[in-house]
């Protein structure tokens, strides 16, 4: 799918000197969508090939037109909707429609939103903004040679209507919707490969500290699959005895660890003022006296938990 701009270069009188061709689209005030028609001659042209072929590959997503900063009237770059520009989600449902197995590579700036896509698209593979070496990363990732390990470091939403979205939001936050979910569509920290893993019940050694004291989260994981590859064991805390509202959960420490098939491995993390402490009501950090949460897992809701108390001296 084609983004345009007319007349580009045509605002400023002065040449463009040097620079590159992501820079000069950057530039270029107004964005102009492809048309339609010409699209449809493309779509057409697409659903001819995957026919012929034993996999279909298509990459849709955003550029540096489509997703950018708007910093002027005549420079936009924000948009009303997360929904994927143009026909491209006629794109690929029109190769969908092939049966030929699909495989959707993202490349974008910000999470786009295609709930239906995601449930009848086989794989998907999230390349943000790739750079030079695009072809062969994807080619690598696809072919099986690599072994992808990488998690989101956002929430993928399912429309507009849910943002913001936070992993991290506060207990009152997304009470609810009439006809819709409040999950994310991918949560943070989600990422898969071509293994899986599975993870223990969490413990905490002790399981009562003192406010200044220190404690070990441990969490044993397995490659359950028949490959090696890499997993980002996640560590995340909930405070649930303060003087103000706390987040459900925050992110306080995460390990990548490359595990072999049928290994196993026993992943710690240490846990004291600097994981269990925040800025209390008088803007000073306090670890104060109560029960914390502890959650250890491979995403944001992948987690297994085990309380630790803390107890006021």
């Amino acid at each position: 799918m084609r983004i345009t701009e007319d007349s580009a270069f045509t605002r400023d009188p002065q040449p463009l000197v040097g620079g590159t061709r992501s820079q000069a689209r950057w530039s270029a005030d107004r964005v102009v969508p492809a048309d339609p028609a010409a699209n449809r001659r493309r779509i057409a042209e697409a659903v001819a090939l995957a026919r012929d072929s034993d996999v279909a590959v298509v990459v849709v997503g955003d550029n540096e037109q489509t997703a950018r900063e708007a910093y002027a009237e005549n420079h936009l770059g924000d948009r009303a909707e997360l929904r994927l520009v143009g026909q491209q989600e006629e794109l690929v449902r029109a190769v969908l429609d092939t049966g030929k197995p699909t495989v959707l590579v993202l490349i974008n700036g910000r999470p786009p939103a295609i709930p239906e896509l995601a449930e009848c698209v086989p794989a998907i593979l999230e390349g943000w903004y790739l750079g030079r070496e695009s072809g062969t990363a994807v080619a690598e990732v696809l072919f099986g040679d690599v072994n992808p390990g990488g998690k989101l470091p956002v929430s993928f939403p399912r429309g507009v209507g849910q943002l913001p979205l936070f992993y991290n939001r506060k207990p009152t936050a997304m009470r609810g919707y009439l006809f819709g979910s409040t999950r994310p569509l991918f949560p943070f920290g989600h990422g898969l490969s071509y293994t899986t893993f599975s993870y223990s019940a969490p413990t905490v050694s002790p399981a009562r500290i003192p406010p200044d004291g220190r404690a070990t989260a441990s969490v044993e994981v397995t490659n359950t699959g028949t490959r090696a590859g890499d997993e980002v064991v996640q560590l995340y805390i909930r405070d649930e005895v303060s003087r103000a509202t706390r987040p459900v959960m925050e992110l306080k420490g995460f390990r990548r660890i490359t595990l072999a098939p049928g290994e196993r491995r026993t992943v710690t993390f240490e846990l004291g003022p600097e994981q269990l402490s925040y800025h209390g009501p008088d803007m000073k950090r306090v670890v104060e006296p109560g029960r914390f949460q502890v959650m250890v897992g491979g995403s944001s809701e992948a987690v297994k938990s085990v309380g630790l108390e803390v107890v006021g001296q």
